[in-house]
């Protein structure tokens, strides 16, 4: 018997096919990992002396390294089904 809460969906994409869907669980843990990185950067953004090209690329960095691996595990594996 399922709840109403593993019902409810978030939908992040679109394949031509289906619908590519995020569970409520997945989505509150990427809202939580972003809300935690979009802090960490808007610190990093104060407290620096200036903000220069090392600056703008860690929060690139930084991003690119957080994201991608949710994106192939939440998004990309959904749409090879």
């Amino acid at each position: 018997m399922t709840s109403h809460f593993e019902n409810f969906t978030i939908f992040v994409g679109y394949n031509c096919r289906e619908l590519i869907a995020m569970t409520t669980g997945n989505a509150i843990r990427f809202i939580c990992i972003l809300l935690l990185w979009v802090g960490l950067c808007w610190l990093l953004l104060t407290r620096a002396a200036r903000i220069d090209f090392m600056v703008i690329f860690t929060i690139i960095a930084s991003g690119i390294i957080v994201f991608v691996p949710l994106y192939k595990k939440y998004v990309r594996n959904k749409s090879e089904k």
